[in-house]
Order: C-alpha cells, then structure tokens, then sequence
C-alpha cells in the first residue's frame, strides 16, 4: 500500500480557528475550462498587451516569453462588451475566444460540466466563479434542480451578518446520557472504504473534516491505522460483510454506523472487484488478494425492529460513550424504518436516496429502485412529528447532494443535515469517467488503490482542495440563511416554505449568490 504523504500536522490548527482558503490549483499542466483562449503564435508579436489589460490573470509573460493564456480563469464570450477584452485589443489580431471543444463532453446530466467545473473553481479559491459556471443546478430533469428557494425581495433584518448566523447540528438529540456531538456545519463525509478509494483521498477528506469540525465514515473497509489519530472525527461503518469490524475500532469512535442498504444499490449489496483487492485491503478485510468480495444484501441477523435492537444493544454495551446511526435506503415504507430505528435505539436516522453511489453503482439500480431522497425527507420528516418523535431523533439525508444548494434544500424539506461523497471527489478533480470499480481505472489517483496511481495526488494538496470546497459552502449556506432572515440552520429545517418547484411556479426565480442587491 502507497503510504500517505507526509503533512501539516492537525495541532497546527484548532477546530475552533476558521479556515482561511488557500489558492491550490490543479495538479495537472493545463487546468480544463469553459472557454478556451487560442493564440496565433505565428501572428503574435509579443507585446504583452493582453497581459496589461486582462484583470484576470489569463495572460502572463515570463521575461520576453508570453505564457501559455489559462483559460478557466476567462470570462469567455461575455468579455466581449468590456473595455479590457483581449481579442479587441491585440494590435495583431492574435488571439480568438471560443467554447472548450471539451468542455461538452464533460460530465453527465447530474454532475453537468458546468457543475464540475465550479466545484474545482471552489475547490481551487474557496470563492464561487466569476465567470457564468452554474454553482446550483444540473440538468437532470427533476430532484434539487426543479426546486428552488424563494428570497424575499426585502430582507426580514437587512442587519444580519454571516457572523449572526449558526450552521450548527446537534447529533444526540435523545437525551440519553450519551455525549453530545455538535458538528460546526450540517454535513460529514458518507463512507468511502479502504479499497474503494485510495488512502490519500480517505485521509484527505477526514484532515478536512476536522478542520471544520465534522465527521467522516470509514465505509465498510475496515478501519485502517493510519485513521487512528483521527479517532475524534472518524465514523466507523457496520456493513452487511463486517469487513474489519472488530470491537477495538468500535471502541474508537465516537459514532458507530450501521449501514442496512445503499441508496444507489438498494437490494443488490456491495461489491469490491478483485482487481482492487490488493495485499493491503484483503489484510484490512480478511480475505483473499485479488479475490471479488460482496457484502450480501441484509444482515442476516436482523429481520425485525427487536433484532436491529440488539445489533444497536450490542454496539452500545462495546462502547458506552458511542452514540448509533443507521443508514437504509428509501423503499416506500421508510417512514416506518425510520420509527422503528428510533425506538430501536438508534440516534441518527440516514436516508440514502437513489442519487448517491460512485461510478461502481449499476445505472439500472440507481435509476430504478430507491425512492428519490427528495421524496422521502419530507415524508419521514411529516410522519415523525406525527408520531411525536421528531425532536428526539436526528435525520440526515444522503445519496446525490452535490453543492451547498442542495444542502439547504435537504434541510428545508425535512432533514437536520446531510451526508456528502461524491463532491469530496470531484473537488479532487474527478471527471466522473464511472471507471470507480477498476483497480487501475482511476486516471486521477482518486478511487484506486494502484500504488503508482495513489502517488498523483498529495494528502497535503487534497485536504486544502476540498477545505477550500467546504469553505465556499458554509458561506453560500450563510447567504442563504441572510436572505431568508434566519439566524441558524435549524431554522431552516421543514421551510417547504421558502421552496418552490418549477413544475407548479411559473413565475421566475432569481436566486444566484453571486447577484448584489
């Protein structure tokens, strides 16, 4: 196993320090962008008149050698009305803006190139896009990108700051006796098994999980050691293989997950390809180099709310100060999974809708099975209440939140907070190619455990990637909560309110952050 890069050690900085974004661009030579900057260099004379007038950066020059122009920092086509525009400016008629040819072929209708490339904007500045990239929406057709939040045009206190404002969740809310755990942001890091990704991107997410003090799941790999000094901000995962499940790693933590199904592959279980089994992982997982392992699809120890009582019982007694989260996909009767999770003991409530999963989840189940998460929230969220239950347990929403507008649209229709994955990784310039499942099919390092392919990428270089990411998001979440006169996240939780869908809104809906008013 490639061994994690050496980095800042986590005293540096307290939970409590906020984070300041570092600029930490790609580590590849030609970033890709929108819009693509051509030059003739057979009509160039070197001036540099592009590099004085751009405001941007796109242009540079070392010595008398004129850069090559960095595209993605361009604001493309809508340049063109301003004083500074390089094309009208080039006294040699040198240079030619233009749509990407790649940029197109970017993506998919979920995570659309715009998408994707906003997230890196973020992930590179902490700031969002200046140029015309859509930061909220893809192009799916439904879910978070038909709805969308309704600003009041005059603001309820014109006074509030973001420092007015509480992005804080509490996670025991049963009164139990059990520690209380208080996230400082309303989401920690969904389960990425060692195997499944590559230990750089695992220690990566975690660094940038403490940073802003929050969580990360282990995912069903097992718990490797070099997760043990994170033992405060780890989430250790019970699957349905208890791959490296062992009383030690419960006693651990502070939050033990058990994990019934999978939004993205409910029914189906999960499966790790032979080809990513390497010596390290089967010895984490106590199996056979190179041989497939699959996680059958219930625990077959439980078939009732008093056996899952037991399994929550038995996670308790191991560890006395552990408190219980229970991930289940979204079938119709969830509202029901979800009572009986609680009277089972549990003090977490995850539902996992058919959005999630990596490139390794099978199309036909995604798109097949699992209710949308949308769906079911509002449905648990309405049928707790009624039940008289709701203020004692904590719901937490997964499978396909991409940006910090889906975040606050979860927590408007019901949820307390949410559990993120795929964003982690594409902050880490994932170009969602869905070759996850192949040993050597990550060309980005990210989801491999091929030693050379690990080697891409640096602990250091993706901690401050994706803390830059989450940065960006506690500020929209913030600006978000300004426009709509709330003080805290909590607020904001069942504000179906503050929501429309454009299937039944036909008037139009501004809510770019980027607009001042």
């Amino acid at each position: 196993m490639a061994q994690p890069q050496k980095v800042v050690p986590m005293e540096s900085w307290s939970p409590g320090q906020p984070w300041q974004p570092v600029p930490t661009p790609s580590r590849f030579k030609n970033a890709l962008s929108k819009y693509r900057v051509w030059r003739d260099e057979k009509r160039c004379i070197k001036c540099g008149r592009c590099v004085e007038v751009c405001p941007y950066g796109v242009h540079a020059k070392a010595g008398n050698y004129l850069r090559r122009p960095k595209s993605y920092r361009c604001l493309g086509t809508a340049c063109q009305n301003n004083e500074f525009y390089c094309v009208k400016q080039c006294p040699a008629q040198a240079l030619k803006v233009s749509i990407h040819p790649v940029f197109s072929t970017l993506g998919d209708s979920r995570w659309t190139p715009d998408l994707l490339l906003s997230n890196w904007w973020q992930a590179e500045t902490g700031e969002l896009p200046y140029i015309d990239l859509d930061y909220r929406l893809g192009d799916s057709g439904g879910g978070f990108d038909k709805l969308r939040f309704l600003f009041p045009k005059a603001r309820p206190d014109f006074q509030l700051s973001h420092d007015d404002i509480s992005l804080e969740v509490e996670i025991n809310r049963r009164g139990d006796g059990r520690p209380q755990i208080k996230l400082s942001v309303p989401w920690y890091g969904g389960g990425m098994s060692f195997g499944s990704v590559s230990i750089n991107t695992i220690i990566s997410r975690v660094q940038a999980a403490i940073r802003f003090n929050t969580m990360v799941s282990t995912g069903e790999g097992g718990y490797p050691e070099a997760l043990y000094p994170y033992d405060h901000n780890i989430v250790t995962q019970l699957a349905t293989g208890l791959f490296g499940v062992r009383e030690e790693t419960i006693q651990r933590v502070r939050m033990v997950e058990f994990k019934y199904a999978q939004g993205a592959k409910p029914g189906l279980g999960g499966h790790l390809l032979g080809e990513k089994v390497t010596p390290s992982v089967a010895r984490m997982r106590e199996s056979v180099a190179g041989s497939s392992l699959f996680s059958p699809f219930p625990f077959h120890s439980v078939y009732s709310v008093e056996d899952h009582k037991k399994h929550i019982d038995w996670v308790k007694e191991i560890n006395p100060r552990a408190l219980v989260a229970v991930k289940v996909s979204t079938p119709t009767d969830v509202d029901m999974v979800a009572v009986g999770s609680y009277y089972a003991g549990a003090h977490v409530v995850q539902l996992d809708g058919s959005y999630g999963g990596t490139g390794a989840a099978p199309d036909i189940a995604k798109k097949n099975i699992a209710m949308p998460v949308e769906y079911a929230i509002p449905k648990v969220h309405q049928f707790l209440r009624a039940e008289g239950i709701r203020d004692h347990v904590t719901l937490i929403a997964s499978g396909g939140i991409r940006t910090a507008y889906d975040i606050a649209k979860a927590i408007a229709l019901g949820a307390d907070g949410v559990q993120i994955g795929t964003a982690d990784l594409v902050a880490l310039e994932c170009l969602r190619c869905h070759n996850c499942e192949s040993g050597r099919g990550c060309a980005r390092g990210i989801a491999t455990t091929d030693e050379e392919l690990v080697d891409l990428m640096t602990v250091q270089w993706g901690t401050d990637r994706i803390s830059n990411l989450y940065y960006s998001w506690t500020w929209q979440l913030k600006e978000i909560l300004r426009r709509l006169g709330l003080r805290s996240i909590r607020e904001l939780v069942g504000r179906t309110d503050v929501l429309a869908h454009l299937d039944y809104f036909d008037r139009p809906v501004d809510d770019d952050l980027r607009r001042k008013s």
